[in-house]
Order: structure tokens, then sequence, then C-alpha cells
């Protein structure tokens, strides 16, 4: 509101609503009434008008008023002239006569003489009155030998009758302006009440009660779909900061299972190394096993720190440089890596779903897209998992095919079924590596922690004790997220174990929508 001091302006939004209101109403009765008045005062001035274009005076009157003698053919009396009537005369020459029909209190001002024909017969005006107060309304009119007479009515009425109305239009509108303010500022507050709410709910939100929403949500008001935006945004905010809460809590618990995991070497190192510094005459042999032992101790600190940087790389810089990968020479080279590693163990490869018998018969070649060396490095941890947690002797077999995403493979997780990797969208095709063994397979709370960083499942009997880090699973599940696929694990007590790396197939498959497997 520019020219309004500032100290003078409304602040609150109810403040200027009421504001606008009643100017708008007391400009809106003003018109009408400003209005109303004009035609009025034409209305009254019409009729004043037709009175006075109504009359003319007889032509005796003229021959009279002529030679000096007065009017002497006055009407009888109910003819008498009206008594709010003046007539003045004009002789031939424009001089205006001294002698005039009617009386009454004040004149009009009316010139001394007029050479032209000016006012004109039968159009009234309005000229002002001799003593300065009201005004005249005269018509002239054209009599015999040359002379004129100005018929003459006061504008008394009109005017009174036109003040009486504006005192009456102002009075409106102040009682406008009042009862505006009044009614309109109880009606604002009430249409306000639901902004009301929403401004109470949020301070509630700011003090702490973050679990407070909206109550009024119609789409149908504007109010409303504030109410909706409101809520929205409030469900975001506390998703985030669940968000943050659950990265915070897995961060500490990443920390302090790192502190755990890193405790247990340098405490062997420490203990070993100052064996050697207090106990120089220590034999030879023994002095080698310490020195075997620190170096153990650090080639697993060293795994541990690389597992840690390659977790944070993934992290930090999801996406990879994809390349074409042949995923059938890969699961063979992963075979041939993890014979060095476990010579005890015969892994079998095979196509994807033979080990059910409804698979087909024979290997075809699988090119799919990827980092070729994370996508090993998941095979790996794959094959050293399964070679660690099954009892010699188990069997295990590497298929590998394509298909498409179904509920059995790649879709959401079901019983049986664990992963923590998005499910993919259902009928896609994707390229599929799975790592199966016949071993013990997981209990359900163990196979839902298993991809969990630093999680490590007992050992089973006959199996070696892990010695690993329990990074793994969580490194493997993060390279498939990459990639834009999903490592799942299906397993149950006594069934053994299926883990299965999905890849999205850039091109469309030429087989039947999705292979049977066991679960």
């Amino acid at each position: 509101m520019r020219g309004v001091p500032r100290r003078l302006r409304p602040r609150s939004l109810r403040s200027r609503l009421v504001l606008i209101a009643t100017v708008l109403a007391t400009a809106a009765v003003l018109v009408c009434q400003a209005t109303g008045l004009t035609l009025m005062r034409s209305w009254l001035i019409g009729q004043v008008d037709d009175r006075l274009t109504d009359f003319r005076p007889p032509s005796p009157v003229y021959r009279d008023i002529a030679d000096g003698t007065g009017p002497s053919h006055r009407p009888p009396p109910h003819e008498t002239l009206p008594s709010d009537f003046r007539v003045y005369f004009y002789d031939a020459e424009g001089r205006l006569l001294p002698d005039s029909l009617g009386s009454g209190r004040g004149e009009p001002r009316l010139a001394e003489a007029i050479t032209a024909r000016e006012p004109v017969d039968g159009r009234p005006t309005t000229v002002p009155a001799r003593d300065g107060e009201g005004d005249w309304r005269v018509v002239a009119d054209s009599g015999p030998r040359g002379m004129r007479a100005v018929v003459a009515l006061p504008l008394d009425s009109v005017q009174e009758a036109t003040s009486r109305l504006l005192w009456f239009s102002l009075a409106v509108g102040a009682v406008t302006a009042t009862g505006v303010t009044l009614l309109g500022g109880a009606a604002v507050r009430l249409g306000l009440r639901p902004l009301t709410r929403v401004e109470h709910t949020a301070r509630r939100i700011t003090s702490g009660e973050l679990e407070q929403n909206a109550t009024d949500t119609s789409p149908d008001t504007e109010v409303g779909r504030l109410g909706i935006a409101f809520n929205t945004m409030l469900d975001q905010l506390r998703a985030a900061l669940h968000r943050k809460d659950r990265t915070e809590r897995r961060l500490r618990r990443f920390m302090a299972d790192a502190g755990h995991e890193l405790r247990t070497p340098l405490t062997s190192l420490q203990g070993f190394a100052e064996l050697l510094l207090e106990d120089p005459h220590m034999s030879p042999r023994r002095r080698r096993e310490a020195h075997e032992l620190i170096a153990q101790n650090a080639e697993r600190m060293s795994r541990l720190v690389d597992s840690l940087f390659l977790l944070a790389k993934l992290g930090d810089a999801p996406t990879t440089e994809h390349g074409p990968v042949d995923l059938l020479s890969l699961a063979a080279d992963g075979i041939a890596a993890s014979a060095v590693r476990h010579p005890g163990r015969r892994i079998a490869l095979a196509p994807l779903g033979a080990g059910d018998g409804d698979g087909p018969g024979e290997l075809d070649v699988v090119e799919g897209s990827g980092d070729p060396h994370q996508l090993a490095q998941v095979l790996s941890n794959l094959l050293d998992n399964a070679c660690t947690h099954t009892p010699p002797g188990t069997r295990l077999r590497i298929g590998v095919g394509s298909l498409r995403v179904g509920p059995r493979t790649g879709g959401a997780d079901r019983p049986g079924r664990t992963s923590v990797n998005p499910p993919l969208p259902s009928g896609s095709p994707v390229h599929v590596i799975e790592v199966v063994d016949d071993g013990p397979g997981l209990a359900p709370q163990e196979a839902r922690q298993v991809f969990d960083r630093f999680y490590r499942v007992p050992s089973v009997s006959g199996a070696p004790r892990d010695s690993g880090s329990g990074l793994g699973l969580a490194i493997a599940s993060t390279i498939a997220e990459a990639h834009g696929g999903r490592l799942e694990l299906d397993t149950r007590p006594g069934g053994g174990c299926t883990f299965r790396l999905l890849l999205p197939a850039r091109t469309p498959l030429s087989t039947e929508p999705e292979a049977g497997h066991r679960c």
C-alpha cells in the first residue's frame, strides 16, 4: 500500500482482507449512490424543464408590457400564474423591460440586453440567482412584434432533494463501512480457520511433534490443497529424517564393526612385535612363527582396508564403465581361480536351471555388459562363500543363461528369498549367473543378515572356520546394484543356497519368459 505510513499498514492477512473488503464495499455503495443521485437530479431537472416548456405567456401580455401599462388581461383567480414561475420580457431591441410576471423570493441573473438569439427558444438552461443563492432554470420564448419572454423556475426543490440524497448516501456509506468491518472481520476469521489450524500444526511441528499432519486436505479448496502439499512435504521430511537416522545408525555400527575387525589383527601384531622385542634370545623357529603370524595379520588388515576402500568407492560413484562381457567365460575363469584357492572342491559349469532337469541341455554364449573386473570379483566372492560355508564334498554348480524377470526370479522378495537390492521390473530381460550349492542352507534369520556388512554366518559342522571380514557379500550386492542389477539369495534350512546375480540385458531375448529354477 503505497502512500500509507508503514506503522499504519495492516500486518496480518486477516486485517488486510477486512480492509480490502471494506474499501471495495464502501466504494461500491458510494458509486451506486452517486449514480442514483445523478439520475435523480437529472429526472428532477427534466420535470422542471417540462413545466417550463409547457408554459406560454398569452399574447395580450406582450402588448400591455410593450405599452408600459402592465398586464391588463390578468387570468381569473383559478388560472393565476403559479407562484414559483417568473416571466421576464425583452423588447424588439433586446432590452430587458422593467415589468415582469410572478413574485417570490429571489430572481435569476438575466442579461440587461440581448442582441442575438440567445438563449435559444425552447431550450432550457441554468443560470445563477441574482443574490448568489441557488440556481434558476430558464427558457426563452418569442412573442409578437419581435418581443421575447424568458420563463424562469427556481431549482431550490431540486437542490434540496439532491442534498438530502447526498447526505443519505454518505450515511449509508459510513454504515456499510462499519458493518463490513465488523461482519467482515468475523467472516474472514471463520474463513481462515483452516489456515489457522495449519499454522498451529506447523508450530507444533517446530516444537518437536514431528508426527503431526494438517487435517484440512480437501482438493476443492485452496487451503485443502495447501494442506495436501504441506503433508507431502512433511512426509518427505520425515522420510529424510528417518533415512538420516538409519544412515547414522548404520555408520556408527559400521565404524564399531570396522574397529572391532581391525582390533584383532592389530592386537596380534602388537603382541608378537612386543614378544620379539622383549625376547631377543628367542629360538629361530619361534621367531619365524612370530614373523609368519605378523605377516598373516598384516595381510588380513590389508584385505580389510581394501574392502572398505572398495565399498566407499562404490558408494561415492555407483556408476561403472560398461563394456561387453562374456559371462560364460567369466564363470569358467572363476572356477579355475577357485580351484587354486580351494583345491579340494569340484565346481560344475552348467546351463541355467540344468540342475532342475527342466532347463536347456547345452551351454550358450551369454554376452552381457558391465565392468569385467568387478563382475569377476562378485563371482569370486560367491564361490569363496560357497566353499567356505559348506562341508567338504558338497556339490557346487555355476549356472549361466538368460531369462525374463517374473514372480520366481528377480521380482519382489518372498519367503525363502532375500536381497538388499530393489526388485527389477517384471518382464524385463536379464542375464543370470547363479552359484548353487547342496549345503545345509541358512535359517531365515541368517538369510536376512547375510548381506549386512561384517556379518559372518556361524561355522557349520565339518566346514572350516570363517576367517573372512564379512564384507564379501556386501561388496557383491553393491556391485550388482551399481550395474543396475540385483543379487538375491534363495535358501531354506537343509535345502542349500542359490546366490543369483541378475544383470539387465541390453538386447531383447529370444528365449521363452522365465525358465524354471529351484528355490
